[in-house]
């Protein structure tokens, strides 16, 4: 008895048990490509796609004899896709230097801080530099932004291209925004977002504030589990769009007075290690005499620790 011949796996639709309907669900939930189908989680997939677990169970190991998945690279060609990397000024050299050069793709950034910090005003300004050319400090694309506080203000954008001797115009039309009315709603738009990502040729992916909706949604330590963990989904979403197609991700972060510091500074950002462990750098940002503001790096791979002072003026960023 002749053996058959295995079918080749290139798209959804290849999968053993995935029609043209089933895969059209799965691409609407965020599943494009056969390397998050190999490590998705049956039960959630049979959820989504309204298919039967084993079915799904059967369409995920037929995606990891095709992916990527699973396979080892050496350190040499890690190091090689790392020259890929490539930074958006915050438009402060103080800062920039602080980070290594400015907000780097293939990572996350995070900025924590209290109100009137200057957290949302560097996001507004990194939407406008992600704009420029390379040569200038930018990418050259267009930005996501996922607003979840309505702090988001198209005039104080316009103001910042406008001073930077941009038609404020085309710039506000390269910047896509999505106002997050609750944590779902959040999770949702940036699980939608990966075709769009490619379509628009997104280099930049601002999300002001993280944790607002998260923090109104769950209340209470009984909800704290869950919470936790559907932040630690939402935050790798956020880094596989990052490595995958080598753009910039700005977050910002509220805080808290943590009751247990008796001495010292009690501000603590929300997220736990959830958040701690995910973001590449994480600076916090303080208020200090009128348009100064301080920036300290309290984490970093490549970077030491450093405090540094910029402004926040009405032109934008700056030293």
């Amino acid at each position: 008895m002749s053996e058959k011949k295995r079918k080749t796996i290139r798209e959804l639709e290849d999968l053993p048990g995935i029609g043209e309907a089933t895969a059209e669900k799965l691409r609407k939930a965020g599943y494009l490509e056969l390397d998050q189908m190999a490590v998705a989680n049956p039960h959630e997939l049979a959820e989504i796609a309204d298919i039967g677990v084993e079915t799904a169970k059967k369409a995920i190991e037929a995606s990891k004899e095709s992916a990527k998945a699973g396979k080892f690279e050496t350190a040499y060609e890690i190091l090689e896709r790392r020259k890929m990397i490539k930074r958006i000024t915050t438009g402060s050299e103080e800062l920039d230097s602080l980070i290594g050069g400015g907000v780097e793709t293939q990572s996350i950034t995070e900025c924590f801080g209290k109100f009137s910090s200057g957290k949302t005003q560097v996001g507004f300004q990194l939407s406008v530099n992600a704009q420029l050319p390379e040569d200038k400090g930018g990418l050259g694309g267009e930005v996501l932004f996922i607003d979840t506080e309505s702090t988001f203000r198209p005039e104080r954008v316009a103001s910042i291209a406008e001073a930077a001797g941009l038609d404020s115009e085309e710039v506000l039309k390269r910047i896509h925004v999505a106002k997050a009315e609750n944590s779902d709603h959040q999770v949702l738009s940036l699980e939608k977002a990966e075709k769009f990502i490619k379509e628009k040729n997104i280099r930049l992916i601002v999300v002001d504030s993280m944790t607002s909706q998260f923090r109104a949604d769950y209340i209470g330590r009984g909800a704290l589990g869950e919470r936790q963990q559907k932040l630690n989904k939402h935050v790798h979403l956020l880094q596989r769009y990052a490595d995958r197609h080598n753009l910039a991700i700005y977050i910002t972060n509220q805080v808290m007075d943590n009751p247990g510091i008796l001495f010292g500074d009690p501000t603590t950002p929300i997220g736990g290690h959830v958040l701690a462990h995910a973001a590449t750098y994480r600076i916090y940002l303080r208020k200090s005499k009128g348009e100064k503001r301080i920036a300290r790096l309290v984490d970093s791979p490549s970077m030491p620790e450093g405090e540094i002072v910029f402004r926040v003026t009405g032109e934008g960023i700056g030293d």
